[in-house]
C-alpha cells in the first residue's frame, strides 16, 4: 500500500492535472507571500496605534492583504475542484477501459462488486484528498519557510525555537498516520467486500427467496455493514486523538515562542513591532502543519481507494497486436494446437489439439465445468491460452487485432444480456447503423416477429434491465435476432436453448438451423436436438477433448 502523501504516478496517468496541480503550487507560494505581508502590516499598524498615532499606509496594506488571501483561497478552492473532476473522470474512465481490455473473466476475478464501489464511493473520495488535504499540503510547506525566513531576519532566537518545534508535528503526524492507514484499509476492504456481497445479492435476490435463504443472506449483510461500522468508528478514534495531539503540540510550542517574546518585551530587549511580528507569524507556521495532519486522516479512504484504482487500472493485459498486423479472415480453416488453459486452482483445457475446416458445424458436449465455454471464450478472446496457439486463415489470434477478430464473430450465449434500452437498440447492439430493412429481416429470421407485433410500441418498446418484460424463449430470440444482424462467417452458440420449454425450444432450433447454415459454427449442447445436425460431436472431459461419431437422429414427422 502506498503510504506517501502524493503518488506520483497520478502526474503520469493523469497528465491532464499537470498544469492545475502547478498552479496550486503556486497559489500556495503567493498565500505563504501574503501571510508574511499580513502580519508585517498588521503589526506596524498595531505598533503605531499604541504610541498614538494612525499609519494609514499599513492598514491599508492590511486589508489589501487580506483582500487578496480571500481571493486566493477562492482560487484555491475552484482549482482544487477542478483537478479532482479531472482525475476522477480519468480514473474512471481507466477503470472501464481495463474491464474492456482485460475481458469478463477478469471482471469476474476482480469481483464486479468491488470494481463498482470503487469507480463510484472510492473515488468519490478523493474530493477531500483534493480539495482539503492537498491544498495544505502545499501550505504546509511554503508557510513554515516564508515564516522562518521573516522570523530570522526579525530575530534570530525566536527563530530557532520555530525551526526545532515545527519538526514535532508531522512527526506526530506520522506516528499516527501509520496506525490511521492501516485502520482504513481494513475499513475500505470491508466496504468493497460489503459492496460486492450486496451486489450478488441483489443479482441472486429470486433465487435466495425461491430456496428461502434471502432472510440469512439480509442477517450476514447486517454483520459485514456493522463490522463497516466498528472499523470506521475505530478510525475516526485515531483521527480524533491525532487532531488532539496535533493541537497539543502545536499550541506548546506556540507558547515556547511567546513567553520569552513577552519577557523580552517587558524588559525592552524588544521592539513591540517586532514582538508583535514574531506573535503574529509564529500560530502561522504551526497551523498548516495541524490543519494537514487533520484533513489527512479525512482523506485516507480517497488516498486508498486512488492506490487500488491506479493498480487494477495499470494491471497488464494480454498483449495486443501491433499496428499492421494480419487481421484473421473467418472464412478460413481454425486450428487449436497444443492449446491449453490453466487458472490458479484449476486447468480448464488440457493440450487440445483440433482443426475446424470452413463450413462445419461443431457440436461439443461435455459435463458442466469440463471446459466447453473455456473453448469458447478462446475463440472470443475473452480468456488466454497458457500455452500453445489458435490460428485463424493462418493466423495467429493472439498477434491479430482482436477487435477486427471479433467482427467476424457471432456470439450467442447461454444467458444473452439485455439491457434498459429499446428492443431495437437491443438487437442492434453490434451493429448500430442497420438500416430498417436488415432489421426486418433479422427479426422474422429468428422468429421473433410474432414477440414484435404482441409488444405495445414494437420494435420501440423500451425493455427493462436485463430484458425485463421478456421470457427465455424471447430473450434468446433477440441473442439470435443480433447473431443475424451481424452476418458473421463464424458463429457461437453456447447452449441456446437451454432453460426453455419444449415450445420454445422448438422454435429456438428452427432459428438456430436457419443461422448456422452456410457458416462454420461451434455449438455447445446438452439436448439431442441441437446434435442433429453437426457434422461432428467432440466431447470434453476433463479438459481433454475426443471426438464422437454423431449417431443419425431419426427425423420425427410434424
Amino acid at each position: 500500500m502506498n503510504r506517501r502523501p502524493f503518488d506520483p504516478r497520478l502526474l503520469r496517468r493523469v497528465p491532464a492535472a499537470r498544469r492545475d496541480l502547478a498552479v496550486l503550487a503556486l497559489l500556495g507560494v503567493l498565500a505563504a507571500g501574503l501571510i508574511v505581508a499580513q502580519a508585517t502590516a498588521l503589526a506596524s499598524a498595531l505598533a503605531t496605534a499604541f504610541e498614538g498615532q494612525l499609519n494609514s499606509r499599513a492598514l491599508a496594506g492590511f486589508v489589501v492583504a487580506v483582500a487578496a488571501r480571500s481571493a486566493l483561497v477562492w482560487a484555491q478552492g475552484t482549482v482544487s475542484a477542478r483537478v479532482a473532476a479531472t482525475v476522477k473522470a480519468t480514473l474512471r474512465a481507466d477503470l472501464f477501459q481495463a474491464v474492456g481490455r482485460h475481458g469478463p473473466a477478469w471482471v469476474a476475478g476482480q469481483r464486479a462488486g468491488q470494481l463498482a464501489t470503487l469507480s463510484g464511493r472510492g473515488l468519490d473520495a478523493l474530493d477531500a484528498y483534493f480539495t482539503g488535504y492537498l491544498p495544505q499540503l502545499v501550505l504546509s510547506v511554503t508557510v513554515p519557510v516564508a515564516v522562518l525566513a521573516r522570523v530570522v531576519f526579525a530575530d534570530w532566537g525566536s527563530a530557532v525555537i520555530i525551526a526545532c518545534t515545527l519538526p514535532l508535528i508531522p512527526i506526530f503526524g506520522a506516528l499516527l498516520g501509520w496506525q490511521a492507514q492501516a485502520a482504513t484499509e481494513r475499513q475500505w476492504r470491508r466496504l468493497s467486500l460489503l459492496g460486492g456481497h450486496f451486489l450478488d445479492m441483489v443479482a441472486g435476490l429470486p433465487t435466495l427467496r425461491a430456496f428461502g435463504r434471502a432472510r440469512a443472506q439480509t442477517e450476514v449483510v447486517r454483520r459485514m455493514a456493522d463490522g463497516h461500522r466498528v472499523a470506521t468508528m475505530k478510525t475516526l478514534r485515531i483521527a480524533f486523538l491525532s487532531a488532539l495531539v496535533l493541537e497539543l503540540v502545536a499550541t506548546l510550542s506556540v507558547a515556547l515562542v511567546a513567553v520569552p517574546v513577552g519577557i523580552r518585551l517587558l524588559g525592552g530587549g524588544l521592539a513591540l513591532q517586532t514582538a508583535l511580528l514574531i506573535l503574529l507569524l509564529t500560530p502561522e507556521a504551526y497551523l498548516p502543519l495541524r490543519a494537514a495532519g487533520s484533513r489527512f486522516h479525512a482523506s485516507m479512504e480517497g488516498l486508498t481507494a486512488l492506490d487500488e484504482a491506479l493498480t487494477v487500472s495499470a494491471a497488464p493485459a494480454a498483449p495486443r497486436a501491433s499496428e499492421g498486423a494480419a487481421t484473421p479472415h473467418g472464412r478460413g480453416e481454425i486450428r487449436f494446437e497444443a492449446v491449453t488453459v490453466a487458472y490458479e486452482r484449476t486447468t480448464a483445457l488440457r493440450d487440445v489439439t483440433l482443426t475446424i475446416r470452413p463450413g462445419e458445424r461443431i457440436a461439443v458436449i461435455g459435463p458442466s465445468g469440463a471446459g466447453k465455454s473455456t473453448l469458447l471464450g478462446l475463440l472470443l478472446g475473452f480468456v488466454t491460452a497458457t500455452s500453445g496457439r489458435i490460428t485463424v486463415d493462418g493466423v495467429d489470434l493472439a498477434t491479430a487485432d482482436p477487435d477486427a477478430w471479433r467482427r467476424q464473430v457471432a456470439w450467442v450465449p447461454q444467458r444473452a444480456h439485455l439491457f434498459a434500452a429499446s428492443l431495437a437498440d437491443n438487437i442492434r447492439l453490434g451493429a448500430p447503423d442497420t438500416p430498417p430493412e436488415a432489421l426486418a429481416a433479422a427479426v422474422r429470421d429468428s422468429a421473433l416477429d410474432d414477440v414484435v407485433a404482441g409488444l405495445p410500441d414494437g420494435l420501440d418498446t423500451l425493455l427493462g434491465e436485463r430484458g425485463h418484460g421478456l421470457s427465455s424463449g424471447q430473450r434468446q430470440r433477440v441473442a439470435l435476432a443480433r447473431a443475424f444482424l451481424r452476418d458473421a462467417p463464424v458463429v457461437l452458440l453456447d447452449e441456446p436453448t437451454a432453460r426453455l420449454d419444449t415450445a420454445a425450444e422448438a422454435v429456438v432450433l428452427d432459428a438456430t438451423r436457419r443461422l448456422v447454415a452456410g457458416r462454420t459454427s461451434l455449438l455447445v449442447a446438452h439436448r439431442p436436438a441441437l446434435l442433429a445436425d453437426a457434422d461432428r460431436i467432440l466431447r470434453i472431459e476433463d479438459g481433454r477433448v475426443t471426438e464422437l461419431t454423431p449417431e443419425p437422429t431419426p427425423k420425427v414427422a410434424r
